[in-house]
């Protein structure tokens, strides 16, 4: 079975979306859309995608795709999802998914009203170590988990140039770092231990030609118990060599014992009264952290043919996007918020 599909966006992730669609052999992706074909050629030569347009509606119409891979900004993704799903064609959406939880919530009834698959490409929770610390945790290895610790420093955006080189309009995000970076522990945190009820969080904004956060500690507290740290900034830099392939270190206690995430990958297991030991498993360094693009997308075809539901799709989505406003009404109000 071959699904045609289409792309709409040739910025700075794209080349990791269409690199992964062409490792599905069930997917041919057709056609490429973006305002400038110059930007778009260097993907259209690489991945063999033969056809341009200028105009996403144009291109929706005249390719008829199974699906689309929306991967621009999210103040477009209203109107393109909007589009898509009129006509009846299924949608896998990069995030953050819109500016606003009302925006977020609309494309996402709208695309249900219409009948159409909807996923949010949130590929953190398909990361292969966490999808490890999951089995981990379904074993009950070290026991009842009560505690997760993540602390992450990106180095990224502190002097003048921040953000620049990469990806520039984050300097002009009213939100950043929860935006950009939080949403993805929000939803990785609710795939490892399950829904969030209530946060309270601190911001702070180090970089002073930025708009948004760039520093950020926030407490969850999980319906089951569980208590989450996340204590991140992307002013201070790592002292490790690749700080965008875990995208920090993690450290989860249980009743039993830890366990320990390392930037470099590593999974730790520490029963009480033992010493820590390595925990094997399989991960790579392919493409973004972990190839877990593919196996996000991987997900979604998978999915798209058997019928089965999406993990991330639009109403799981929009818990995650309840705990992110949650955290933003928090740090104003400098209380705990419960949902």
């Amino acid at each position: 079975m071959k699904l045609k599909g289409v792309g709409i966006g040739s910025g700075y992730f794209a080349p990791f979306q269409y690199r992964a669609w062409n490792r599905i052999p069930e997917v041919k992706i057709t056609a490429i859309c973006n305002r400038e074909i110059k930007k778009a050629e260097p993907l259209m030569k690489e991945f063999g995608i033969i056809k341009h347009y200028t105009d996403y509606r144009e291109m929706l119409d005249k390719e008829k795709p199974d699906f689309t891979d929306v991967i621009t900004p999210p103040s477009t993704h209203p109107e393109m999802c909007r589009e898509a799903a009129d006509r009846g064609i299924d949608i896998i959406c990069q995030k953050p998914l819109a500016m606003s939880y009302r925006d977020a919530e609309e494309i996402i009834n709208f695309a249900a009203d219409k009948g159409v698959r909807f996923m949010v490409h949130e590929n953190w929770r398909f990361q292969p170590w966490y999808r490890e610390i999951k089995k981990l945790f379904e074993e009950e290895v070290i026991g009842d988990v009560h505690y997760l610790y993540f602390r992450s420093r990106m180095g990224d955006g502190w002097g003048e140039n921040a953000y620049i080189p990469r990806q520039p309009y984050f300097r002009e995000y009213p939100r950043l770092l929860i935006f950009e970076n939080g949403i993805h522990f929000i939803d990785t945190f609710r795939f490892l231990k399950g829904e969030i009820n209530s946060v309270f969080a601190t911001f702070r904004r180090l970089n002073p030609v930025i708009r948004g956060e760039d520093f950020a500690i926030v407490n969850f507290q999980f319906e089951n118990g569980t208590i989450a740290v996340w204590d991140a900034n992307r002013y201070n830099q790592p002292n490790y060599d690749n700080p965008r392939y875990t995208f920090g270190e993690m450290l989860i206690e249980g009743t039993l014992g830890s366990i320990r995430l390392y930037p470099d990958g590593r999974i730790t297991i520490q029963m009480l009264g033992t010493k820590e030991t390595d925990h094997f498993y399989i991960h790579e360094n392919i493409d973004f952290s972990g190839d877990c693009v593919y196996a996000t997308q991987r997900h979604f075809i998978d999915n798209l043919i058997s019928g089965e539901e999406f993990e991330t799709n639009g109403k799981d989505y929009l818990k995650s996007l309840a705990v992110q406003e949650a955290v933003y009404n928090s740090a104003a109000t400098n209380s705990v918020i419960y949902l």
